[in-house]
């Protein structure tokens, strides 16, 4: 009787910790392992170059080439779903998605190569190769990894689907996860509520402000969204009604580092 009455109150204590340790909408998929971004943070965007951050920033985004800024929430920036271009040949040539005259299709916007997701063992095989970045960013000390062009789908030629990039990046979050690092969403506002079924814990968005997509974010993700945007209108338009909850900044477009002539960061 005793250890039946002890179990039903481990099972009853067991209950009310796991319901503390997930309140809130924008934390039931963490794992308990992995530590999200604070929310309403000061933020700056430094995937083109590290420097030291400006006083007041919290949270940093930097890419997987260089290391954290000390003491501070760090995510590391990982270009999962493309090719860059100076990567491009080191890619076996089948994982380089392919037209049906065998050409291959491109991010013409930043001269990348779309990689081939479309079936289960490509799928496998382009993860191990982002799994070990994921890996490095962890032996570094980041906190998260933001893997880009979630949205490369749409830049297919309908050749990839959107269930393609939610199974790929689902793979990158159970290993993001084993490494102990929470994972974004970059962009991809269409997706957002597929964030549970792909083990996403935050949300990095490009022009949420400018394009009145800050909310289908926030529904998503609470507020654990970090947003840049690249304009004086889009900050101003992400400050007005999101100031108080997001983490947001204004970069430029080539999210160059001080002292550059197009330098810019602004976060009011």
């Amino acid at each position: 009787m005793f250890r039946a009455a002890s179990l039903v109150v481990l099972a009853v204590t067991a209950s009310v910790l796991t319901g503390c340790a997930t309140t809130g909408k924008d934390d039931g998929a963490k794992p308990p392992s992995v530590r999200l971004p604070p929310r309403h943070a000061g933020f700056d965007y430094q995937i083109g170059g590290a420097y030291p951050p400006p006083s007041g920033v919290r949270v940093v985004s930097r890419d997987r080439s260089d290391s954290p800024a000390p003491g501070l929430y760090n995510i590391c920036y990982v270009n999962a779903f493309q090719a860059q271009p100076a990567e491009r040949a080191s890619w076996p040539r089948d994982l380089l998605l392919r037209d049906k005259h065998g050409k291959v299709v491109m991010d013409k916007d930043w001269h990348e190569a779309l990689l081939d997701i479309g079936t289960p063992a490509k799928r496998n095989r382009v993860a191990r190769r982002v799994d070990g970045w994921i890996d490095d960013c962890a032996r570094k000390g980041f906190d998260a990894v933001e893997p880009d062009n979630y949205d490369s789908y749409t830049r297919s030629d309908g050749l990839l689907s959107a269930s393609d990039a939610t199974a790929f990046i689902a793979l990158l979050s159970r290993h993001a996860h084993d490494r102990h690092l929470a994972i974004a969403q970059k962009n991809t506002s269409e997706l957002a509520g597929e964030r549970r079924r792909a083990g996403l814990d935050f949300a990095v968005a490009e022009e949420c402000g400018q394009y009145d997509e800050c909310g289908v974010y926030a529904k998503a993700f609470g507020d654990r969204v970090v947003d840049i945007e690249y304009t004086s209108d889009g900050l101003r338009k992400a400050l007005a009604g999101w100031g108080k909850r997001l983490s947001i900044v204004r970069r430029d477009r080539d999210v160059t580092t001080p002292g550059a002539s197009g330098y810019v960061r602004a976060v009011r």
